[in-house]
């Protein structure tokens, strides 16, 4: 089973940037993978996708703010976030997608807030 360790998230004010990396303990040059979010109270969502072609889909929300990108060599998903605004907030989960084959990772936390 893979194992994905997510990372980079933090307290950012609006308009703020972060970059998100999620680390698979296997190759994910294979699959379309995804980032996902998780707000409080709200179930998880896809935000972005990467097909094994590199090309990228965006939910409407994130769209021409957030990208996301992959390194096969190293095994790691990126989601470069930007402009974030205060509904951002949520625990940020990376997966396959457009389903999750794999085990949830503990997903990392982003809070954007003044």
């Amino acid at each position: 089973q893979v194992q994905l360790v997510e990372s980079g998230g933090g307290l950012v004010q609006p308009g703020g940037s972060l970059r998100l990396s999620c680390a698979a303990s296997r190759s994910i040059s294979g699959p379309t993978m995804g980032w996902y979010r998780q707000a409080p109270g709200k179930q998880r969502v896809l935000v972005a996708a990467i097909t094994n072609g590199d090309s990228t889909n965006y939910a409407d929300s994130v769209k021409g703010r957030f990208t996301i990108t992959r390194d096969n060599a190293n095994h790691t998903l990126y989601l470069q976030m930007n402009s974030l605004k205060p509904e951002g907030t949520a625990v940020y989960y990376c997966n396959t997608s457009p389903r999750a084959w794999w085990d949830w990772g503990k997903g990392t936390l982003v809070t954007v807030s003044s």
